[in-house]
């Protein structure tokens, strides 16, 4: 997705650098192993076609998949799923409004007191752009395109919509634009107001920033991403704090050479933040003590291609990575707020790049994995022993 293509585009360089000067690889801990079950999705109402699972979420007891279905010629459309208890699903109903919204495939969700919202977008125009729009959940339970202006997300001032995010401030999407990092936010989960060029959050003398993901804490927001330094050639990680979407405090991430980016954060069980992205030497996690970030573990080898975390969720006082290294998607596990970190046996073999993805959600003791291979999507399940805790 574009999401996807926009950290290609800003850690390419980091990637080819990252070869040189590797830090030794501590050795290994013995990879967890779940015992992943097959899940069945059932086919939405309509036109068959090839599933693209895309997102997984879960809140309130409540779990939900989003993505779409495209048919033999390509063509693509909406879809998502829903579960009482991440074993059995069923279709939810999709109502699309627009031209576009019809063929979107929803990449992003976020859920809040048992109701989902998702990000969509397909490609077209001329210049061939993302046509993104949200969608949120009905009283009805379905799941309906909302209404948007042409320019609210796309336009000539678009460069990313990425991450959605649910609390109790409402809902907020993490993005950027042709100034840097931008938010939209919303009371409902429908009627999103954009802030771009907001001081401390865009771009300025400072670099050009760039938001990747959100979270909601009691006191608002945080939002992480990069900055790009006039005259650098790498990244630097960044976070932003924001009691009302507005007005933003900055806040630079310690990195050992000023390289690397915050691409996805979760709240850990202590009520602290933890954030996780690629350095020079793979992947680190910073953790939020009060008001500084700090730098506690790492984890992975730099790969073949240009890293990634694409998901990081809290597992009862867990949290689950999903990362990507050019190569293959590998899922990482730290019961101790992002200090350590284990790998996790992947159900499949999944490889990174293209159309492919991988997503993780988790409730309890019970996490929900879809994967998308390029050929297939296919769900699973499986629990987390205290053990693995």
């Amino acid at each position: 997705m574009w999401s996807r293509r926009l950290v290609a585009v800003f850690g390419v360089v980091a990637a080819l650098l990252a070869g040189c000067d590797r830090a030794p690889a501590e050795p290994a801990a013995e990879s967890l192993r779940p015992a992943w079950q097959p899940l069945t999705l059932p086919a939405p109402p309509g036109a068959a076609g090839r599933p693209l699972l895309r997102d997984a979420v879960a809140c309130a007891g409540r779990w939900y998949v989003v993505g779409g279905l495209a048919d033999a010629a390509g063509e693509t459309r909406p879809a998502a799923w829903s579960s009482a208890d991440g074993a059995a699903w069923s279709a939810l109903p999709v109502a699309a409004s627009s031209f576009y919204g019809r063929q979107h495939v929803l990449y992003a969700a976020a859920c809040r007191d048992g109701r989902v919202a998702a990000l969509g977008a397909k490609n077209g125009g001329v210049h061939g752009n993302p046509r993104t729009g949200t969608w949120a959940q009905a009283p009805d339970g379905a799941l309906r395109e909302v209404p948007a202006p042409f320019e609210l997300y796309a336009g000539p001032r678009a460069v990313s919509v990425t991450r959605l995010a649910a609390g109790p401030a409402g809902w907020l999407i993490a993005g950027a634009r042709v100034d840097g990092a931008a938010v939209w936010t919303s009371p409902d989960g429908e009627r999103f107001t954009i802030r771009e060029g907001a001081p401390e959050l865009a771009g300025d003398g400072r670099g050009r920033t760039v938001a990747y993901d959100a979270v909601a804490v009691p006191s608002g927001w945080w939002v992480v991403g990069a900055v790009l330094p006039p005259g650098a050639t790498a990244l630097a990680p960044l976070a932003w704090a924001s009691a009302d979407g507005r007005a933003w405090r900055r806040v630079a991430l310690p990195a050992a050479d000023g390289r690397g980016q915050a691409q996805r954060v979760a709240s850990v069980g202590d009520g602290g933040l933890v954030t996780v992205g690629p350095v020079r030497e793979g992947f680190a996690a910073w953790r939020l003590a009060g008001d500084e970030w700090r730098r506690v573990g790492g984890f992975g080898v730099p790969g073949p291609g240009v890293p990634s975390v694409d998901g990081l969720v809290p597992a009862g006082r867990a949290l689950v990575a999903v990362t990507g290294d050019g190569g293959g998607h590998g899922l990482w596990l730290s019961v101790d707020s992002g200090d350590s970190w284990r790998t996790m046996a992947m159900p499949a073999v999944v490889p990174d790049g293209g159309d492919t993805a991988v997503a993780v959600a988790a409730q309890g003791d019970r996490l929900v994995l879809v994967a998308d291979d390029g050929q297939a999507s296919r769900a699973w399940w499986a629990g987390l022993s205290v053990a693995d805790r």
